[in-house]
This record gives structure tokens, C-alpha cells and sequence, in this order.
């Protein structure tokens, strides 16, 4: 499955604390995330991430367009609900994108455990049928 992890400043250290604690699932996943949070988690983990821009660059944008071509399972995007964002209409066009395409997002710690979990568990084997894998994808 093809999972993003997003997070804001301020929750970096939450995001980089959830990959530590839950590499043995997201390894045997292809991740996506924007620029200082992939960095961050790869120097924390041994995971393989595909880094985009900062979010307030375009990275929002970038895993947004995945989104939008049905090549994304899951999002997990710590967002800080007490600090103003410059590149809010990104965050909420990518939200609306995932409710658009029906895919999976946890906004916090705690829903992202539970998501996790349930990856873990083979729960988001419907999203096989939605997004079938091709053999590039395999290799």
C-alpha cells in the first residue's frame, strides 16, 4: 500500500515517535511524505521513504495529485489545530480529496494507531481491489 506521512512543525516529533513505533508495519509499505518530515523519519528509522517538497511548497499538492489518480491508500498527516498555517487552502484541498476518493486519513496520533493497527491486521485489503497492483508495483 502506498501510505503518506505528513505532520506540521510542531508535530514532527509525534510523527517521528509513531514511525519508530511502528516500523514493522510501514516497512512492508511503499511511504510517501513531505520533505523535513521523510528526512526526519529515515534519519530515526530504517525506512525507505519517497520525499516530496516541504508541504508549504507544494508537498500537500504533490500527495494530493496522487490522491486524486487513486495511487494512495492512506494518509497520515499530524496536523497542529493550534497554529495558523500559511498553506491552509493545500491542507484542506487535500482533505477534501480524501474524503472525494474515499481514502483512509488520520489527522492525529491516536487515529493513526487505530488505522495502523488495522493495516496490520489486513483490513485494507478492499483497497486491493480499488487500487489492483501491477507487476511494476510488485517488483
Amino acid at each position: 500500500m502506498n501510505i503518506a506521512l505528513i505532520a506540521h512543525d510542531r508535530k514532527k516529533d509525534d510523527m517521528v515517535d509513531f514511525a519508530v513505533a511502528y516500523e514493522h508495519v510501514l516497512q512492508k509499505h511503499q511511504l510517501y511524505a513531505t520533505g523535513t518530515t521523510g528526512k526526519r523519519i529515515m534519519e530515526s528509522t530504517k525506512l525507505k521513504v519517497h520525499r516530496f517538497l516541504s508541504g508549504p511548497l507544494g508537498g500537500d499538492q504533490q500527495i494530493g495529485a496522487m490522491v486524486a489518480q487513486n495511487e494512495m491508500d492512506l494518509i497520515l498527516f499530524f496536523r497542529d489545530p493550534l497554529m495558523a498555517q500559511p498553506h491552509e487552502p493545500d491542507i484542506i484541498a487535500l482533505l477534501r480529496l480524501s474524503d472525494v476518493h474515499n481514502i483512509p486519513l488520520a489527522t492525529n496520533f491516536g487515529t493513526a494507531e487505530i488505522l495502523v493497527k488495522a493495516l496490520e491486521r489486513g483490513d485494507f485489503a478492499w483497497r486491493a481491489v480499488v487500487h489492483p497492483m501491477t507487476p511494476e508495483d510488485r517488483a
